[in-house]
């Protein structure tokens, strides 16, 4: 049964590095720090939504910042949750909306923000972003023949996914290596341009794992410095 949610102008947050979180995407968290603790309190008690932004690590030497987040984040919802006997829990959270991250309201006794929902940019051409979701797959189950560690539950799943802006979330959340564009696929609110951005990835990782195949041979990769 689906839900309407609203979503609020203010709402809790953590700030964790090398972290995107997308919409869609399901989340298992460790909850252990004592102001991580009671904010979970809090959120069960009430709606279930807390936010889940990444550390900018640029701003982490400017004056006054504490962990300061990145602009754009997702809200969440709890899906799951256990608490244990040591007083940690561990809770499994699904991505529900992108997120601009307007200000903090503040940091005790845990950290909340302000927000605002960042719809995706409407759809300019459909059969185009149905046939870059067809390319993005196809390019997914290259780099995993090549031998890349594309875990295989995931892909088979994306298979069966049609909606091309789930499909990207999805397969950028799980599947992208390099942190700096997760964070760049998150800010991107063209779903086209989102597909188009992380085929260019896995072309690039594509091409660079048929080279090191080339130049490797017939060796397995522990011999492959006798070639």
């Amino acid at each position: 049964m689906e839900m309407e949610i609203t979503l609020p102008d203010e709402v809790p947050v953590m700030t964790l590095p090398n972290v995107a979180f997308f919409p869609q995407a399901l989340m298992p968290l460790h909850i252990f720090e004592p102001r991580y603790r009671q904010m979970l309190k809090e959120v069960l008690a009430t709606n279930r939504l807390f936010a889940v932004s990444g550390l900018d690590q640029k701003r982490l030497g400017e004056s006054g910042e504490f962990e300061p987040p990145h602009r754009v984040a997702s809200v969440g919802i709890v899906r799951a949750c256990q608490k244990n006997a040591d007083g940690t829990s561990n809770l499994l959270l699904q991505g529900l909306c992108r997120v601009e991250v307007l200000g903090i309201v503040t940091d005790q006794p845990f950290r909340r923000i302000r927000v605002r929902a960042l719809p995706s940019e409407p759809v300019a051409d459909p059969a185009e972003n149905t046939r870059l979701r067809v390319e993005l797959a196809r390019l997914i189950a290259l780099k995993q023949k090549f031998g890349a560690p594309v875990p295989a539950e995931m892909a088979e799943f994306l298979r069966t996914v049609e909606d091309p802006e789930v499909f990207i979330d999805l397969a950028a959340f799980s599947l992208c290596e390099n942190t700096g564009l997760k964070q760049k696929l998150l800010e991107t609110l063209d779903v086209r341009r989102r597909l188009e951005l992380f085929a260019r990835q896995l072309r690039g990782e594509i091409d660079a794992l048929r080279l090191r195949r080339k130049l490797q041979g017939g060796l397995p990769d522990e011999r492959i410095s006798d070639n």
